[in-house]
């Protein structure tokens, strides 16, 4: 059979309905949207806008904000088509199976283990560091050498530079939310729920006391003069903040991994994807209005924490402490969304036999792929541990970006293939509105250097060799047997 053997909806649909290896419905669309914005809304927020205004777009930073959502809504439409057609688990892995084949398939599927699970531990990384300088405001300080990797450097609040043992706060979040998505998805998204409440709330905090302390000479100019260097001010500036800034917006994918557990995905799963960019694209620019209103943007150049210096210009102190819970917060509800995010597309590759049983094996009483969450609980806390969070950072961007381009390549490719098949949610003008989501994310990734392309092709080169060695021998639909039946 041919490499690239596409596997029919109407098999893909039949599966999923039955046998053992069957998740439980309990989402709605109010917790779809919980997911879609506990995985966007994360610390990029507090930092990205400050870098991005003061290098790139000054006041403007607000439009760069609005372009990048456009661009990110290209892919979240291609998204909701697919995943109101095939609301499997899976995400782009599902969706490149019925549109381009086996090959492809794995590709995306072992690509999504790089955006999820790496992610979830540069997360965890930097929530660890921020709950050292939490509990160091009230006066609790935890031995250096607990809370830093042995390569990975940590400056502690008194300023001192350390090397640490093992990175404890980063693997105990990990342990707890992977525990957490065992006992079950209602379960864990109620507990989303409450974290994306609690940070939201803190943002609009921030845009509501802030907005009475804004300096309107602080908008002159809006749009800055061009330097003359593309990208630093003027247009061109504003087109580069919005990919710098792009990033910030990465997470709503993994939305479309929960498909199989949304109580009317037909309905439900294009409210959860573009529901939660249309909410985080309103909180980002009033945000981002707010931020700059406050400060000049010129006075943000070099500074890490371009909130704590807007704070200053309001008599409300406490509001520091407010945005550092806010952070943490939004890390814990992105570290469960990936963890969550990755056990369902391994979920989805294991019912199709290019993983081991264990992957989709799912626990009788909580239905959860509890096996497969003990598995990278133990590989994610690994890496929270002992890796620098220099070496796992920009992996997850350019894994993400890489599935945006294929998902929007699969809405072309299905649409050719199989036009008369229902499609609940439909992406308009095709082929106008995938072709410029690729061209948007492609471009994203070119931006991210040629170090970050170096680890992702070793990571699929990797990849191929567990997909020849194992996973095109065990492939289902290379045997043709039921899934429900396998041992």
């Amino acid at each position: 059979m041919s490499l690239f053997e596409r596997k029919p909806l109407e098999r893909i649909l039949s599966e999923s309905e039955g046998g053992e290896h069957t998740l439980k419905r309990s989402l709605g669309p109010a917790s779809l949207v919980m997911l879609g914005i506990g995985a966007i809304i994360g610390a990029g927020l507090f930092s990205l806008t400050g870098i991005a205004a003061a290098e790139n777009a000054g006041p403007a930073i607000a439009i760069s904000f609005a372009v990048a959502a456009i661009g990110c809504t290209f892919a979240g439409m291609c998204y909701s088509e697919f995943s109101t057609m095939i609301p499997i688990a899976g995400s782009a892995y599902t969706y490149a199976y019925s549109t381009m084949g086996e090959l492809l398939a794995w590709i995306i599927g072992w690509d999504l283990v790089l955006e999820y699970a790496v992610g979830a531990s540069t997360v965890s990384i930097s929530w660890s560091a921020y709950v050292v300088s939490l509990l160091h405001d009230f006066g609790i300080v935890l031995p250096a050498q607990l809370v830093a990797s042995p390569w990975q450097p940590m400056v502690l609040p008194n300023g001192h530079t350390v090397y640490g043992i093992i990175n404890l706060p980063a693997v105990l979040i990990v342990v707890l939310i992977s525990l957490l998505l065992m006992r079950g998805i209602k379960e864990s998204a109620n507990v989303n729920g409450v974290i994306v409440v609690v940070k939201v709330a803190v943002v609009l905090v921030f845009i509501s006391v802030g907005v009475w302390y804004i300096k309107g000479a602080n908008y002159t100019p809006f749009i800055p003069q061009n330097t003359g260097t593309f990208g630093e001010y003027g247009w061109s500036g504003i087109m580069r903040a919005a990919g710098v800034i792009f990033f910030a917006y990465i997470g709503f994918d993994a939305v479309s991994t929960a498909a199989q557990e949304a109580k009317q995905p037909q309905r439900d799963m294009p409210i959860g994807i573009i529901g939660s960019l249309v909410i985080c694209t309103i909180l980002y620019i009033l945000f981002a209005l707010v931020l700059t209103g406050l400060v000049h943007y010129t006075q943000f150049r070099g500074v890490a924490a371009p909130v704590a210096l807007a704070i200053e210009q309001t008599p409300f102190a406490w509001l520091k402490m407010a945005v550092k819970l806010a952070i943490i917060a939004g890390f814990t509800s992105v570290i469960l969304v990936m963890l969550l995010g990755q056990s369902r597309v391994f979920f989805s590759m294991s019912r199709d036999g290019l993983l081991p049983k264990l992957f989709s094996d799912i626990h009788p009483k909580f239905s959860t792929p509890w096996r497969s969450n003990l598995l990278f609980m133990v590989f994610v806390s690994l890496f929270s541990a002992f890796s620098p969070i220099s070496v796992v950072g920009h992996m997850t961007s350019i894994g993400t970006l890489l599935a945006f381009v294929i998902v929007c390549a699969g809405i072309i490719v299905m649409r050719k293939t199989q036009p008369d098949l229902p499609r609940p949610f439909r992406t308009p003008f095709v082929p106008v509105v995938p072709i410029l989501g690729m061209l948007v994310c492609f471009s994203m990734m070119y931006s991210l250097g040629w170090a970050n392309w170096a680890r992702l092709i070793v990571w699929l080169v990797i990849g191929l060799c567990v997909y020849f060695g194992y996973s095109r021998k065990h492939s289902r639909i290379r045997q043709h047997v039921d899934p429900v039946t396998r041992s």
